[in-house]
């Protein structure tokens, strides 16, 4: 088998532009919309979509690998490195703030150059104790080669099937060189140079683990930079974790394919128009949310109720019950249970008539915003 890495003239990899015009100017044009619409909304949306969107692209790059992390950690870690005032933050464990801390870097600092010394702290960011899983790995430097090459592996043992090889370890300081030397000085298109380097880097494979993420990060860096915002509105992690099986045998068959790479870019634009579908899903949930709190604003609610309304209207897991709120809030059954007839009462939430079971759930009333209030006496 001959890889793209092993063909002549790499890692000049070519493309059609006749090919991508038409998509690439659509979704450049939904690119542009979607910035100058987001921008223009006031600060505490803008505010809210962007905390939602950086939370999905963390929580989603890790899904990819395997990984689920925990949401609310996910979420304050990045409210707080953020300055954003959003209430009822918990801890997040190393894992997690180094996670956030390297996809925050790659977005929030994406004019700044992109180096060996900057990829090398987003590694060991990735793996504060120096192990994946239980394995000790090389953290914070390119891989040795020490245990053997570098390879994707599927199947059983005795029935394995090699998907991919990368170069080996003797080869990496010069192949990573060209390539952050090409990231900093080529001129084409942000979403060419997107797509191009993710699976440049993903290509060379230069750590032990890791690389999936850090090529994601990169992708997203080049985005940054052409979308001339810090702020990020759609998440192209997201959309690759919800089209995995189609990115891993993209991937696969442009490593097996001669360096002209036009149908990954064409997957590529079309993975980030699909991102941007997911974008005005965020934005459609931020306004019915802003929505929602607008239409309660003179209804007194404690602060048990207000995190639970605020769980649901973000999209809870499974089913609202009495037995699930005394755990959110912390407090005893009898008292979840007074608060949630209250909601009831005031026409915020309802119960799940078509739930079976033995448990009462309830739902988040869908058309709360366009209900009179219910006066609490």
């Amino acid at each position: 088998m001959v890889y793209i890495h092993q063909r002549e003239g790499w890692p000049d990899m070519t493309w059609r532009g006749e090919a991508l015009t038409e998509a690439l100017a659509k979704v450049r044009h939904r690119q542009g919309r979607l910035i100058g619409y987001m921008e223009a909304l006031g600060f505490p949306l803008r505010e809210e979509a962007v905390l939602r969107t950086l939370t999905e692209d963390v929580i989603k790059s890790s899904e990819i690998e395997g990984e689920h992390l925990d949401r609310e950690q996910v979420r304050s870690s990045i409210a707080r490195r953020l300055g954003m005032d959003i209430g009822g933050l918990i801890e997040a464990d190393r894992h997690v703030e180094g996670i956030v801390e390297m996809m925050l870097d790659a977005t929030q600092n994406a004019g700044t150059l992109l180096t060996a010394e900057r990829l090398h702290g987003w590694h060991a960011a990735l793996f504060p104790t120096g192990r994946s899983g239980i394995s000790r790995i090389t953290v914070g430097a390119w891989r040795t080669g020490e245990d053997g090459p570098m390879q994707v592996v599927s199947g059983s043992i005795g029935r394995e099937r090699v998907h991919y090889e990368a170069p080996a370890a003797e080869r990496l300081g010069e192949e990573m060189d060209r390539f952050l030397a090409w990231f900093e000085a080529a001129s084409i298109d942000p979403v060419i140079k997107a797509g191009l380097a993710h699976l440049w880097f993903v290509t060379i494979h230069p750590f032990d683990d890791g690389n999936g993420r850090i090529a994601r990060a990169i992708a997203d860096l080049a985005l940054a930079r052409g979308d001339g915002t810090p702020q990020r509105f759609y998440s192209m992690s997201a959309q690759i974790r919800a089209e995995r099986k189609d990115y891993y045998n993209m991937f696969e068959t442009t490593q097996k394919g001669p360096l002209d790479v036009t149908p990954w870019l064409t997957w590529f634009i079309a993975c980030l128009d699909r991102a941007f579908d997911g974008a005005e899903t965020t934005l459609a949930s931020v306004m019915r949310k802003a929505r929602f709190w607008e239409s309660v604003t003179q209804m007194p609610l404690n602060d048990r109720q207000r995190k639970v309304i605020n769980r649901l209207l973000d999209g809870f897991d499974g089913k609202l019950t009495n037995a699930k709120w005394a755990a959110l809030t912390k407090t005893a059954s009898d008292t979840a249970l007074r608060d949630i007839n209250d909601l009831v009462h005031r026409g915020i939430l309802e119960k799940d008539m078509s739930a079976g079971g033995r448990s009462t759930s309830y739902l988040l009333v869908a058309d709360r915003e366009q209900r009179p209030p219910v006066a609490n006496h």
